[in-house]
C-alpha cells in the first residue's frame, strides 16, 4: 500500500486532499475494490476510458488516463496509459523486478516446456516460474488468465516470487504481450528464442510484425546478459542480427554452442548425445520426442548463462518433470495409447507425428480442430498434415469463439484430397467417438486444448477440459478394453 504522493511524488502534495491510500492497481473496472488505482488503458475494442465511473463506484480511490475527464476521485493524466501502466505497477510493488533475475522465453513453440525445464534445473526455491501453468515456487502454485499477464497483476506476481525468496524467475514472455506494452521496462539476463513459425496473426496482421515482436525480447537482454538461439530455425540470422549482448545457440548444426548429434526417443524417455566445448556427453531425459531435445538445450545453455557448471545441470536433467497437456500420455489402464498435446500450428505437427510414428504399431486417430477468430490462413496447411499423418482424423471444436465450426472445418479440409475424417461439432462426443474406436495398440492424439480448463464459446469462457472428458469416458466405460 502507497500514497498516491509516492507514486506520483511531481504530481500529487504529499497529505493534501488528493493524496489518497493506494491498495492495488486495477484496469478492469469490474474487479476494482476500494482504494485501488484504476488505470485507463485501451485495448483492441476497448477503451476503460469509458468504464471510469464503474470503477468509482466499485471504490476506486483515483484514476490514471490519457484525456481530460472530469470525475470525484483524484486524476493523474498521462500520454500514454499503456505505458504508463508497467511503470507505475513497478513503483506500487517496489521495483520487484529489479530484484529478480529474468530469464525470458518467446517462440511459436516450447516455450511453456523450456520455462518450465529451467525451474526443474535451477529448483523451485531458487526459480519461479510464470507463464501458461501459472505462477509456480517451492510457496505456491496457482492458475493465471493469460500467458503474460497485463502488468497490473504481473508485478504483483514479481513482488510474491521476491517475497517467496526467488533469485531467478522463468517466464514465459508473448508476442502479444510485446505488443501490447506488458513488458516494457523489463530487463532480462537471458532471452530464449525457441523458434518462430507463423501464428497470432489475428493480431499481428504480418509476419513481419510478429517476427518484429519476437525480436523485441533480445532488444531487452541487458547488457552482459545473453541470447539463447535455435541455430536451426529459418529466421535465426534474422534475429541474431539483433542482438546485442552474448550469444549462445543450440541444434544440430556443427557450430552450435551445444549441438544435438543424436536423439533416441522413446514412449517414456529420449536418449540424447550432447556435443559441448568439443566433448560428447549422453543424458536421457524424461521428456519425449526430439522436439523436448531441442527444448532441453534450450534451457541447459539459460542455466550456463547463469554461471552453473555444466555437469551439476546434466546431473539435475532427472529431476525434470513432465509437462502437462504436452505430448502427455494419458494411462487408465487401456490396450492403447492416449496422447494429449497444445498442437495448434502446422509445425507443431509437422514435430508430433515423426515421434508417434516411430512408435506406432496401430493406428494413429486424431481428435483436433483450430480456434476461431484467429488465423485462418494456417488451417488449410495444418488441417493437410493431420490428414496425412493419421489413419482417421475426427476433426471438432476447439474455442470456436463468435465463428461457425463448420465453417471453421471447412478450411481445415480445404486443401487436402483426403477423406479419411469425419466433422463431430461437440468436442466431448468427438473425444468419445475416438476413444470408442480405439483398438489394441492405437494411439489417440487429442490437440488443441492440451490442459486448458475453458472452451471460448461466443462471447463466454464455459468449463471444459479434455482431461476430464477422457476421465469420464473411462468410468462411463469402466472394463472396455483395459
Amino acid at each position: 500500500m502507497k500514497r498516491l504522493s509516492e507514486l506520483y511524488p511531481n504530481r500529487i502534495k504529499k497529505d493534501s486532499k488528493e493524496d489518497v491510500w493506494i491498495q492495488d492497481i486495477k484496469i478492469n473496472s469490474k474487479e476494482v475494490k476500494v482504494g485501488d488505482l484504476f488505470v485507463c488503458t485501451k485495448g483492441v475494442s476497448a477503451d476503460r476510458h469509458d468504464y471510469i465511473e464503474d470503477a468509482i463506484n466499485h471504490g476506486a480511490s483515483a484514476i490514471v488516463v490519457s484525456r481530460n475527464v472530469n470525475c470525484s476521485v483524484p486524476v493523474i493524466q498521462v500520454e500514454d496509459t499503456n505505458k504508463e501502466l508497467p511503470l507505475v505497477a513497478s513503483r506500487l510493488y517496489d521495483h520487484p523486478e529489479q530484484k529478480l533475475k529474468l530469464i525470458a522465453i518467446t517462440g511459436t513453440n516450447g516455450k511453456t516446456t523450456v520455462a518450465g525445464i529451467i525451474q526443474d534445473l535451477l529448483g523451485s526455491d531458487e526459480c519461479g516460474y510464470l507463464g501458461t501453468n501459472g505462477i509456480i515456487s517451492s510457496k505456491f502454485n496457482e492458475p493465471i488468465r493469460n500467458t503474460t499477464p497485463d502488468s497490473d497483476r504481473l508485478y504483483k506476481y514479481f513482488s510474491r516470487f521476491v517475497e517467496a525468496g526467488c533469485k531467478y524467475l522463468s517466464m514465459e514472455t508473448s508476442s502479444e504481450a510485446y505488443f501490447r506494452n506488458r513488458l516494457n521496462n523489463l530487463e532480462y539476463e537471458v532471452g530464449i528464442l525457441t523458434n518462430i513459425t507463423e501464428d497470432h496473426l489475428n493480431v499481428h496482421k504480418t509476419i513481419e510484425n510478429y517476427i518484429s515482436c519476437k525480436k523485441q525480447m533480445l532488444k531487452q537482454v541487458k547488457k552482459g546478459g545473453y541470447c539463447i538461439l535455435n541455430i536451426d530455425d529459418s529466421h535465426y540470422e534474422e534475429c541474431k542480427s539483433v542482438c546485442t549482448e552474448n550469444i549462445l545457440t543450440y541444434g544440430k548444426k556443427e557450430n552450435a554452442t551445444l549441438q544435438i548429434i543424436e536423439v533416441t526417443p522413446s514412449e517414456t524417455n529420449t536418449k540424447i548425445t550432447l556435443k559441448y566445448q568439443e566433448k560428447l556427453y549422453t543424458v536421457v531425459s524424461p521428456l519425449v520426442g526430439e522436439v523436448n531435445a531441442y527444448n532441453l538445450c534450450a534451457a541447459i545453455l539459460a542455466t550456463i548463462a547463469l554461471g552453473k557448471e555444466f555437469q551439476t545441470i546434466l546431473k539435475n536433467i532427472s529431476n525434470i518433470k513432465k509437462t502437462k497437456g504436452r505430448l502427455e500420455f494419458l494411462e487408465y489402464g487401456q490396450n492403447y495409447k492416449i496422447v494429449l498435446d497444445y498442437a495448434h500450428t502446422p509445425d507443431a505437427f509437422l514435430k508430433i507425428y515423426p515421434f508417434l510414428e516411430s512408435i506406432k504399431k496401430g493406428k494413429i486417430i486424431t481428435v483436433t480442430g483450430s480456434a476461431g477468430g484467429r488465423e485462418k490462413e494456417k488451417r488449410g496447411p495444418m488441417g493437410k498434415i493431420v490428414l496425412e499423418h493419421s489413419d482417421y482424423v475426427i476433426f471438432t471444436m476447439d474455442d470456436p469463439r463468435e465463428e461457425n465450426v463448420d465453417d471453421i472445418i471447412d478450411d481445415l479440409v480445404s486443401i487436402s484430397t483426403n477423406t479419411n475424417y469425419e466433422r463431430i461439432i461437440n468436442r466431448k462426443e468427438a473425444i468419445y467417438k475416438a476413444l470408442s474406436m480405439a483398438k489394441e495398440s492405437d494411439i489417440i492424439l487429442v490437440t488443441g486444448k492440451g490442459i486448458d480448463n475453458y472452451m471460448a464459446l461466443g462471447k463466454e469462457y464455459l468449463p471444459y477440459s479434455d482431461v476430464s472428458v477422457i476421465e469420464e469416458y473411462f468410468k462411463e466405460n469402466k472394463g472396455k478394453r483395459q
